[in-house]
C-alpha cells in the first residue's frame, strides 16, 4: 500500500499487507530497513542475496507470488505504485496486480479475503460491509426503536480517500443519514490540513469544513488512509473546541456491546466453571487511565501491551474475541476461527430449537460483527458502521456515550536526550528498569498528585524521550509531566530543555 496516511500530501510511505492480511512480521523489519537505506543498486542486489539465503527463500520461478498493490489519492503515488510494479515484476514468477485508489484497510482486506479462496473485490468489501451492517440494524429491538434516535452522522474524510469510499459506501446502506465533508473531490482542500482524524484527536479542535450547522450534531473523522477513527461533538456555535470521543471511548462501546451479546448467549452456563468465551480488552499505557478503570468495573479482562499496532493486534489474537484500540482511533476486533466455528454451530442450534429468542439474537449479532469489523487490520469504515450500529442498538446518543466516563486530564511532552537506548523499560513501558532509581523517583512524583501516573519510554526513532503523565486536574498532570521530563534531563539530558 503506497501511503504516508496522516502525513502532509508531500510526504509518501509504505505499507505492507502479510498473506494473512495483517502487517508485515516484525522479523523482516530490518531487512526492509536495509531496503530502503540501500545506497546503490549493487549494495541492493547484494542484500537481496544475502536475505533470500537466510531464509531459505526458494526464487527464479520456482514458485509464483501475487502481490496486489494499492495507493491512496497522493499525486506522488502513480509514479510510485508505477516502480513498485517494476521492482515486483523483476523477480521471476512474481506478478504485480495493480488494485487501484484504495483505503489501507480495503487493500488488507482484500489481501487476507484473496488467500482464504474468497472474493476479494472492492465491491466484495463494500457488499460484506453493507450486508452485516444491515444484519445488525434488523437486529436492534424493537422497544430500542424511536423516532428521537438521530441517524444523522457527519463525516471529515481528511481530503483522503476514506471520504471518496465512504460516498460509495453510503449509497448502499440503509437506516443511517451520512453527510460526507473534506472528501478532496475535484482537487478541494488539502489532505490532512487542518482536518482528519490524527489532527482532531491531538488538536481537539473543530476540523475545517465545519461549523455552526454542526453542532450538536453526531460527527466523526477519518485519517489520510481510513485506518484511524474518531468521533467528535460540537458543543456550540462560538466554540472552536470540541468534545472528543477518542479509540478508547470506541472501545469502551464495542466492549460493553459484545459483553452484553455474550451473557445473553451463555446467561444458563455453569459459572463455576471457567467463562466458556475468553474476552480481552488489550491497551497500552497511553490509554486514559480513566477508560481502564470503567472497563475493568464492567469485570472485562484487560492486559497491557508496548505501544504500536503489531504488539496490540498479535496479543488480541490470543482470545477467542479480542478488541484493541489505540486513543488515536486505530484499533479492531478480532474473532478467533476456533470461536468463530462454535458460535456458527451453537446459532444454527439455537434456530432449531429457539428461533427468534434472545440467545438467538445475540449469536446472530455476535456473527454479524464478525463480519462487519475488519479482521485484518483497524478500519475506519467498518468501525465507522459498527459504531452506528451500536449506538442504535443501545439507543444511545452520541452524548449519552460520552458520558460512558470522564477522562483523566493529561499532558504529554518530550524530552531531548544524548542517547534515548540509555532508558530500558519493562511492563509493557510502565516501569523503568535503566536507568536504576528513576522509576522510583518517578512514582514519587505521580504519589503527589490524586490519580496521579506517569511513565517515559523512548521514542524508538530519534534520540527522544517521551513523557505522559495524567492526573485528576489538568494543572496537577501539567506539572506532573513537566517534573519528570526535569527529572529525565537532570539523569540523562542532552542540555536541552524539554518541549
Amino acid at each position: 500500500m503506497i501511503t504516508a496516511s496522516h502525513n502532509p500530501v508531500s510526504d509518501n510511505g509504505v505499507k505492507i499487507a502479510d498473506p494473512d492480511g495483517g502487517m508485515m512480521v516484525q522479523r523482516w523489519e530490518p531487512f526492509a530497513d536495509a531496503l530502503a537505506n540501500a545506497p546503490d543498486s549493487e549494495h541492493l542486489l547484494h542484500l537481496v542475496d544475502r536475505f533470500v539465503e537466510e531464509e531459505n527463500i526458494p526464487i527464479g520461478g520456482v514458485q509464483s507470488a501475487e502481490v496486489l498493490l494499492g495507493r491512496d489519492t497522493r499525486p506522488s503515488g502513480v509514479a510510485l505504485l508505477e516502480a513498485a510494479k517494476h521492482g515486483i515484476n523483476a523477480i521471476i514468477g512474481a506478478v504485480a496486480i495493480d488494485m487501484g485508489v484504495l483505503t489501507t484497510p480495503q487493500l488488507h482486506w482484500m489481501v487476507r479475503s484473496r488467500n482464504k479462496g474468497m472474493g476479494a473485490s472492492e465491491s466484495d468489501y463494500l457488499a460484506q460491509l453493507s450486508k452485516s451492517f444491515r444484519c445488525l440494524m434488523n437486529l436492534v429491538p424493537r422497544e430500542r426503536i424511536t423516532d428521537s434516535l438521530d441517524t444523522e452522522l457527519v463525516v471529515d474524510g481528511a481530503n483522503g480517500v476514506g471520504g471518496g469510499k465512504l460516498e460509495q459506501l453510503k449509497k448502499t446502506v440503509t437506516g443511517l443519514d451520512i453527510s460526507v465533508k473534506n472528501t478532496g473531490k475535484n482537487g478541494e482542500g488539502v489532505l490532512n490540513e487542518s482536518c482528519g482524524a490524527d489532527y482532531v484527536q491531538k488538536e481537539k479542535v473543530v476540523p475545517s469544513g465545519f461549523g455552526p450547522d454542526d453542532v450538536g450534531i453526531r460527527c466523526a473523522s477519518l485519517d489520510g488512509d481510513a485506518d484511524r477513527l474518531v468521533y467528535f461533538l460540537i458543543p456550540s456555535a462560538s466554540s472552536k473546541n470540541i468534545d472528543l470521543i477518542d479509540g478508547d471511548k470506541i472501545l469502551s462501546l464495542f466492549a460493553v456491546f459484545i459483553k452484553e451479546q455474550l451473557d445473553v448467549l451463555y446467561k444458563d452456563s455453569d459459572s463455576n466453571n471457567k467463562p466458556p468465551v475468553r474476552l480481552g480488552i488489550v491497551q497500552t499505557a497511553y490509554a486514559n487511565g480513566a477508560s481502564t478503570a470503567y472497563l475493568k468495573r464492567l469485570g472485562l479482562e484487560v492486559v497491557f501491551t508496548p505501544t504500536g499496532v503489531k504488539y496490540l493486534h498479535k496479543k488480541a489474537a490470543e482470545y477467542d474475541i479480542g478488541i484493541y484500540f489505540e486513543a488515536n482511533g486505530h484499533g479492531t476486533v478480532l474473532f478467533s476461527e476456533n470461536f468463530l466455528s462454535g458460535l456458527e454451530c451453537r446459532s444454527n442450534e439455537l434456530a432449531s430449537a429457539s428461533s427468534g429468542s434472545k440467545q438467538h439474537k445475540a449469536a446472530l449479532r455476535l456473527l454479524a460483527v464478525s463480519q462487519l469489523i475488519n479482521q485484518a487490520v483497524g478500519d475506519a469504515l467498518s468501525g465507522l458502521l459498527l459504531v452506528e450500529a451500536v449506538l442504535q442498538y443501545m439507543g444511545w446518543s452520541i452524548r449519552r456515550w460520552n458520558e460512558l466516563y470522564q477522562d483523566l486530564p493529561s499532558r504529554q511532552l518530550k524530552v531531548k536526550v544524548a542517547d534515548q537506548n540509555a532508558v530500558v523499560t519493562a511492563n509493557a513501558e510502565t516501569q523503568v528498569v535503566k536507568p536504576s532509581g528513576l522509576q522510583e523517583l518517578i512514582d514519587a512524583e505521580s504519589g503527589k498528585h490524586p490519580h496521579g501516573r506517569c511513565f517515559i519510554r523512548p521514542s524508538g526513532t530519534e534520540d527522544i524521550i517521551r513523557v505522559y503523565a495524567e492526573a485528576s486536574m489538568q494543572e496537577a498532570a501539567d506539572s506532573l509531566a513537566r517534573s519528570v521530563a526535569l527529572l529525565v534531563d537532570r539523569v540523562l539530558g542532552s542540555g536541552n530543555s524539554h518541549q
